[in-house]
């Protein structure tokens, strides 16, 4: 099993930033997709994407693909896996199927057919709180009546990094934070600041970006549980782990702040636990108190040139009442008094309201946050007067 045929999954419209990640880590042949990027990698390559890929949701191995319009068809197709190589004896497995278009349409009869066949016992969604990675997840795709079975590498989602236990309201998801520090161009020798921080997700991600701790460094996979898994080479993508993290001080100010007194201690607590506690500041405060003194050299006196701006600002349908205008509006005057010369990255669900801002911001992606359509935009601040 030299070769492994893979998808990164990854929220749809930040399949591009997925896939350069993935050129990046050197994987030489990708091809994205509508909510995913196809590769072909070394299980090496599997173990090391696990750990170091920012924007996937989960990264699946495709083990069959295979035409079927009856169940003998189907079992026949399943009986070209080798499905000694994934599963152990008695191990539970997920199975998360869909059809369209097929003869065999019946989700819940192709799922309990194919654990029949492989004489597993299936486990209930109930079932799973915190036992992700116990529990072998299989995908079955069915399209025409062509089935393509999958293997998850993952267990729990990847954004799900091991440190966010603590949330504030409406939380962001890492990988969204992730993808929009990398839209934003932000550097990790340079200042960040959050002024609706929340529960910390954006700052964190930041900081653990700038200390070069891979974000799946706190956590463990599927495919440790794999009857093929090699120990030995997993401990060389460990060893790897420790070898990019720095334990030097940053030398940046990164800063989030929030209004609301719970979400600074959910913010701190989450920091503690991501091993940043010491390279994040999170205040309370408002927007409007927001001071670019907050991030002068202690030895100089004097602000940065240049910094980030990246932020999930309120929107109309995260908070109950009230008119987003006048807060956007706000954001706006701040970052072209106290920032001018960063940049500004920030998640909005409509052009007129993000407009308030002020600042010309460009989408960078489309996705979705929750059941909801944001849009990430990002743009230089000048202390230009706004377009009427």
């Amino acid at each position: 099993m030299s070769k492994h045929s893979a998808v990164a999954v990854c929220l749809p419209g930040i399949e591009k930033i997925c896939e350069a990640e993935l050129l990046a880590l050197g994987i030489k042949k990708t091809h994205a997709f509508k909510g995913g990027v196809n590769f072909t990698c070394s299980a090496r390559q599997l173990y090391a994407i696990n750990v170091w890929l920012r924007t996937a949701t989960r990264v699946l191995v495709r083990v069959a693909r295979f035409d079927a319009y009856n169940w003998d068809e189907m079992t026949s197709g399943l009986d070209m896996v080798d499905w000694d190589a994934y599963l152990t004896k008695r191990q539970a497995v997920r199975l998360r199927v869909s059809s369209s278009s097929s003869r065999l349409y019946h989700t819940d009869g192709i799922a309990e057919r194919v654990a029949k066949h492989l004489n597993v016992k299936q486990a209930n969604e109930g079932d799973l709180a915190g036992v992700e990675t116990e529990h072998q997840l299989l995908v079955v795709r069915v399209s025409h009546n062509q089935f393509t079975v999958s293997v998850d590498t993952s267990g729990e989602a990847l954004h799900r990094r091991g440190w966010r236990q603590a949330i504030a309201k409406a939380p962001l998801r890492e990988t969204v934070a992730a993808a929009m520090l990398i839209s934003s161009g932000w550097q990790a020798d340079t200042p960040l600041f959050d002024p609706f921080c929340g529960s910390g997700t954006i700052a964190i991600e930041a900081a653990r970006t700038a200390r070069g701790i891979a974000p799946g460094a706190d956590r463990n996979f599927a495919f440790q549980n794999w009857p093929t898994f090699a120990p030995g080479t997993w401990a060389s993508v460990k060893a790897e782990i420790g070898q990019t993290a720095t334990d030097q001080p940053l030398g940046i100010v990164i800063m989030g702040s929030d209004r609301d007194a719970g979400a600074i201690q959910a913010a701190q607590a989450n920091a503690e636990r991501a091993g940043v506690a010491s390279d994040v500041t999170f205040v309370r405060q408002s927007v409007s108190d927001a001071k670019s003194s907050s991030f002068a050299d202690s030895a100089t006196g004097t602000t940065p040139a240049a910094g980030a701006l990246v932020t999930n600002p309120p929107y109309g349908i995260r908070i109950q009442g009230g008119d987003m205008r006048n807060l956007y509006s706000r954001l706006g005057q701040v970052a072209r008094s106290e920032f001018p010369g960063w940049t500004l990255t920030m998640l909005g669900t409509d052009a007129k309201t993000i407009g308030h801002t002020g600042v010309r911001l460009a989408e960078q992606f489309a996705t979705r946050a929750g059941a909801h359509s944001v849009s990430c935009v990002s743009g230089a601040i000048s202390t230009e007067t706004p377009p009427a």
